[in-house]
């Protein structure tokens, strides 16, 4: 049953001209950054000398395109509950026979499928130098993981935003403003003492990325996305659940 609702849920992205607009500026601003990336690799002044091209120009990438996918995901799942609420349906999708849980893991996949086909494709950039030169396989599967659980993360905060209204503006601007919060919170600890800037560290999605960007795959920057992941799915859960109670 979740497969079949993650199934409708990506059909549903794909018939929507918003998300392909999405994917392709996705695609354009990527390819504009690895491009300008790239050729200042290639400079011949050799101030970059020092710097590995996976470092400089893959990780380099991946680096500025979190920020745009940021902006692009709340766009995505904002629709996801929102717009059944807009159009009336969701007492049918309530009282269907499937859970709650069910429900929403289904639309999350459905989106999440759709954000990995966007990774799919931002890869085919750097496979392109193969021919040409040596990257660090292991480095850039480890910033190619760490994009996968910051969108996973983006995706969960989207849709449980959009379980809090029926408009799904709203839902996008919530899902902005809380993955904002949680992109600069770390700045927070900025002359706080040393345990609340070891809190507000772990608490940004940034420094785990950063991590993952440098190549190094810990656990913990692992079990911090998933964690993010499984808790804002379960609000999603209980907001429903709420829901269904008033109705």
């Amino acid at each position: 049953m979740i497969l079949h609702i993650a199934c409708h849920e990506l059909r549903r992205t794909f018939h929507s001209p918003l998300a392909w607009v999405v994917l392709g500026a996705v695609q354009f601003f990527m390819a504009l950054f690895f491009y300008v990336l790239l050729s200042r690799y290639l400079e011949p002044s050799g101030w970059q000398a020092n710097t590995g091209i996976t470092e400089f120009v893959v990780a380099g990438t991946l680096q500025i395109g979190a920020g745009v996918m940021l902006l692009v995901t709340p766009l995505l799942t904002m629709r996801s509950f929102a717009e059944e609420q807009r159009g009336g349906t969701m007492d049918l999708l309530l009282s269907s026979p499937v859970t709650l849980t069910q429900l929403v893991l289904g639309k999350y996949l459905g989106v999440l499928v759709f954000l990995v086909l966007m990774v799919a494709m931002v890869a085919l950039m750097p496979v392109s130098l193969l021919p040409g030169t040596m990257l660090d396989l292991g480095h850039c599967a480890a910033a190619f993981l760490g994009l996968l659980l910051m969108l996973a993360a983006f995706a969960a905060v989207g849709v449980f935003m959009s379980t809090l209204t029926s408009q799904p503006t709203l839902a996008a601007v919530g899902g902005f403003a809380v993955l904002f919060v949680l992109w600069v919170i770390h700045m927070g600890a900025q002359g706080s003492g040393e345990q609340a800037a070891a809190v507000f560290g772990y608490l940004s999605l940034v420094r785990h990325y950063e991590n993952l960007l440098r190549g190094f795959v810990s656990s913990a920057d692992v079990a911090y996305y998933l964690l993010i992941i499984g808790l804002f799915l379960s609000f999603s859960v209980w907001r429903l659940d709420a829901a269904r109670c008033w109705r």
